[in-house]
């Protein structure tokens, strides 16, 4: 059973994010039948946040929407580790994607919220074939939250 912490700059959401997360934990527990205990840390970042951690975890000089940071070292290791790892959000992002995708904050922080956890279940989306999986269990995840465009 996923649970979670969430720290950063919650107050700054324009959102019920500890409810997202939660129901969208609850939800990949269920689909992926997750029985023994884990926990992620989500942390509310800004642009100039996560700016800094993609430049110096993953030598990106940009800001980003989600990283990941998994508990998991290997795609086709998917043996969960009690810590999880840990999922940094944009709330910057979250505003600025949702206008720009033309959907709600609360779709675009349950998107990230989902995109993250897949990642520290071992899912990428480095080529077609991955994308594609990727992306369908995103679409399932979301749909079963009942959260869409």
């Amino acid at each position: 059973m996923i649970k979670f912490n969430l720290t950063g700059y919650v107050d700054n959401l324009n959102v019920k994010a500890n409810k997202i997360i939660k129901s969208i934990t609850k939800a990949i527990n269920k689909e992926f039948k997750i029985k023994t205990k884990h926990i992620v840390s989500f942390i509310i970042t800004n642009d100039t946040g996560i700016h800094d951690i993609n430049k110096t975890y993953r030598n990106i000089d940009a800001p980003t929407d989600v990283i990941s940071f998994a508990g998991i070292d290997s795609e086709t290791d998917r043996t969960l580790p009690y810590e999880l790892g840990d999922i940094f959000i944009n709330k910057d992002r979250v505003i600025s994607q949702a206008h720009d995708y033309g959907h709600s904050e609360k779709r675009e922080f349950a998107f990230l919220v989902t995109h993250g956890m897949l990642h520290l279940l071992g899912y990428d989306h480095m080529n077609d074939e991955e994308e594609k999986e990727m992306f369908e269990l995103q679409d399932k995840i979301l749909e079963i939250v009942k959260i869409s465009r």
